[in-house]
């Protein structure tokens, strides 16, 4: 037990670094150039502090909530990530341990598991698109996940052309052939308990995304697909809202950080938004997703769920956003962490760290539901917040 459990996400990161290749490590610290909104987002909830009550705990708390028509038991969603080929089971095993958490997962369509098996092992699963190839592709993608079962679809735009790093890119193959894999093998040697993991499967990571096409068809390399979605003119508003009406059900808009386009995204009949700058991987000195948080919720927080993704490293964190809200967080860089150090369990221990410290805030704070959280809770220091689009004059 003690080889395999981690007290805290700090922990997980750590495991994660020991026992991956230091190409597949270093992607999963990805973040655009210098690093300044990576860094921002996990350092600004620092600032953030907590208005404890001294009496008034209560004996259970409940963290339960719904989020794009599921019922979750935890404010904690699966971000959806691409291509996690850090562990032979990938998405599977990070569905599977959502479903045991009880709470819901968003899939990439970069994903390397097709979305068929994903969503066998857990049905609450939010299908998530790129605005690659036109409308025609888009809309045979979207149809997949319909007759699959999504429960919802995320559009994410929170992502450009700026993948350059000032520390380095590691080298990501085009494809897994036998060239490549001769080529990798010393960093695999290197870490012969991932490398053992893989050679049990009889088969290299693969680096395919079986979600990009018509089920049956063969999985396009990543890299391939990638460059389709540079070459593809970014979406219009008008295009947002046909997406939204082709879907007909629960629709996420991930990537908003402006108080204009979180409007604008009302206007085209979203269900929800995430408040998101990608992790850091968007445009780098982007302010963390946290200091935009608050304007967007007082400015469409009544019209659409609000959610969170962005530097979630603590079951507190999970509290603050919350407490100026969000209606639920998305992870990602901490559940890969996880699923890298010990695949399901170790997305289930995630999970678990962060349920504990969302109910030990709870607890600090007198509160019997996350409902209950308000701002009153958290103290927000002078100049914390960073209202993005808001109109020159105020009363406009």
């Amino acid at each position: 037990m003690a080889d395999t459990w981690f007290e805290t996400v700090a922990f997980a990161q750590e495991r994660a670094r020991k026992r991956l290749p230091k190409p597949a490590y270093s992607s999963l610290l990805s973040a655009c150039e210098k690093g300044v909104t990576v860094n921002d987002n996990v350092d600004a909830f620092g600032e953030l502090g907590f208005a404890p009550h001294v009496i008034g705990a209560t004996e259970k708390r409940d963290m339960s909530t719904t989020v794009l028509g599921q019922e979750i038991s935890l404010p904690v969603v699966i971000s959806p990530t691409g291509v996690q080929a850090i562990h032979p089971d990938g998405e599977v095993a990070v569905a599977r341990a959502a479903a045991a958490r009880g709470t819901a997962m968003g899939l990439s369509s970069f994903a390397s598991k097709p979305i068929e098996e994903v969503i066998a092992a857990n049905g609450k699963l939010f299908f998530q698109v790129y605005w690659l190839g036109g409308r025609e592709a888009i809309a045979q993608r979207v149809e997949r996940a319909r007759e699959a079962g999504a429960a919802a679809l995320i559009l994410t735009t929170d992502w450009s052309f700026s993948h350059g790093r000032d520390w380095g890119s590691p080298a990501i193959p085009e494809a897994m052939n036998l060239r490549t894999a001769v080529r990798m093998m010393p960093s695999a040697l290197a870490k012969p308990g991932w490398f053992w993991q893989w050679a049990k499967t009889l088969r290299p990571p693969g680096l395919t995304v079986p979600n990009q096409v018509p089920r049956g068809e063969p999985a396009p390399p990543f890299f391939a697909v990638y460059g389709e979605w540079m070459s593809t003119p970014p979406p219009t508003w008008d295009d947002v809202a046909w997406l939204r009406e082709l879907w007909g059900g629960p629709f996420m808009l991930k990537g908003v950080m402006r108080v204009d386009d979180a409007k604008r995204a009302v206007d085209a009949g979203v269900s929800a938004i995430s408040v998101s700058n990608h992790g850091g991987n968007n445009l780098d000195c982007t302010p963390a997703s946290i200091r935009a948080l608050p304007p967007i919720v007082q400015a469409v927080g009544d019209d659409v769920e609000v959610l969170f993704d962005g530097g979630i490293r603590r079951g507190g964190d999970v509290v603050k956003a919350v407490a100026l809200g969000a209606r639920a967080v998305m992870i990602g860089r901490a559940y890969l962490w996880g699923l890298a150090a010990n695949g399901q369990a170790g997305v289930e221990n995630v999970l678990d760290i962060l349920h504990g410290g969302i109910d030990s805030a709870m607890r600090g704070l007198g509160k019997a539901s996350i409902h209950d959280l308000a701002p009153e809770d958290i103290l927000v220091p002078a100049g914390f917040t960073r209202a993005l689009g808001l109109p020159a004059d105020p009363s406009a």
